[in-house]
């Protein structure tokens, strides 16, 4: 049987009816996390998938050694996304850019993560490059209660001929006894120019918001976190007009959606960069039941962008930039062109 080491956060809340007194309370805290993994693929040509134009599928020589260390590598940045604070891996991480359920496998049977025992939630996308999207999660932690993917139909500029891209996934389930839900994404990318390819990013925002108002019929009470890389910023019109994700705390009502995200935008901070230019396309926001100052449940601690000075490629071209694993044609040994990004959640022990 697993053991699962309990993790305690001490923190100290002044209130104004406590004269001159500090009081500590005890919590417990998870991470939850969301990860482009980039170009996740294995060596064997699927028939049924472009998989041949992968980084990996395109080198001459090496292959087999190159996807062990390139499932090494990203073993070891779940391993430690968040665990300066939580002292444990993510309870709950969304990933992008996986080919399959098999390199999923593969990542969390890395002797880095064995010992976490996750679960793989994952459904085989229609997208043309064979890219999915997926959940995994500690399963003495998390205990799904539903899984579906939901079927993103968009067009190309003639509204003739359909664009095959990312499903979104949405679990439900219990994190140490709280009922939450995670819908995960990679919406379409801004390839032609943000301006041309700005409609298929908002289709995927009305998906997802549908999803978190579906979720809120039943309950408006609902957790409910949103992440992945959106292939655009928290200020983006997909964002802000479309999920109606808010910047500050203050403004979130009830069915509502805070995005911790924005402000780090507005510090100029990213999770992404090209050209010199860097953006925060990977985000998660939740919903306004997460921001109540009442403890019992689980609650929003804070967030963070996991950027990691071994994540930061240190010379040549991509100076500055997060260290990707291809380049040229060639492995670089690095880890992924986006940086992770992470929330803590907290409740109160009694």
């Amino acid at each position: 049987m697993k053991q699962y080491r309990l993790v305690v956060l001490v923190l100290v809340f002044t209130g104004c009816f406590m004269a001159n007194a500090q009081e500590k309370k005890k919590f417990k805290i998870h991470t939850i996390a969301f990860y482009n993994l980039e170009n996740l693929f294995d060596t064997i040509n699927d028939p049924n998938k472009f998989d041949e134009a992968s980084p990996i599928m395109e080198m001459k020589a090496n292959r087999e050694e190159v996807y062990k260390k390139k499932v090494t590598n990203m073993a070891k940045v779940i391993a430690d996304i968040g665990s300066s604070t939580a002292k444990n891996s993510p309870a709950i991480i969304g990933v992008s850019e996986v080919e399959n359920r098999q390199v999923l496998v593969d990542v969390v049977n890395d002797p880095k993560l064995i010992a976490k025992d996750y679960g793989i939630i994952h459904f085989d996308s229609p997208d043309a490059r064979g890219i999915d999207v997926a959940l995994l999660y500690q399963k003495g932690l998390f205990q799904p209660i539903s899984e579906s993917t939901h079927e993103l139909k968009i067009y190309d500029d003639t509204d003739k001929d359909r664009i095959y891209t990312r499903d979104q996934l949405l679990v439900s389930g219990k994190l140490d006894g709280d009922l939450i839900h995670v819908i995960v994404n990679h919406w379409p990318s801004r390839r032609g120019g943000e301006a041309r390819s700005r409609p298929k990013r908002v289709a995927a925002a009305k998906l997802s918001k549908h999803l978190v108002d579906s979720l809120q019929v039943i309950d408006p009470y609902a957790k409910v976190f949103v992440m992945g890389d959106l292939n655009d910023n928290p200020t983006n019109k997909s964002v802000k007009d479309i999920l109606k994700a808010k910047g500050e705390k203050e403004n979130v009502k009830l069915k509502g959606i805070f995005n911790p995200m924005e402000g780090f935008a507005k510090d100029g901070l990213g999770s992404n960069a090209y050209r010199d230019s860097w953006s925060l396309f990977d985000q998660i926001m939740f919903t306004q039941p997460l921001l109540e100052k009442e403890y019992s449940s689980f609650r929003y601690y804070k967030a963070g962008i996991f950027n990691t000075n071994y994540l930061i490629s240190k010379s040549g071209r991509y100076k500055g930039y997060p260290f990707r694993s291809f380049s040229n044609g060639t492995f670089t040994d690095g880890y992924s062109d986006h940086f992770p990004v992470f929330v803590y959640v907290v409740k109160e022990i009694e």
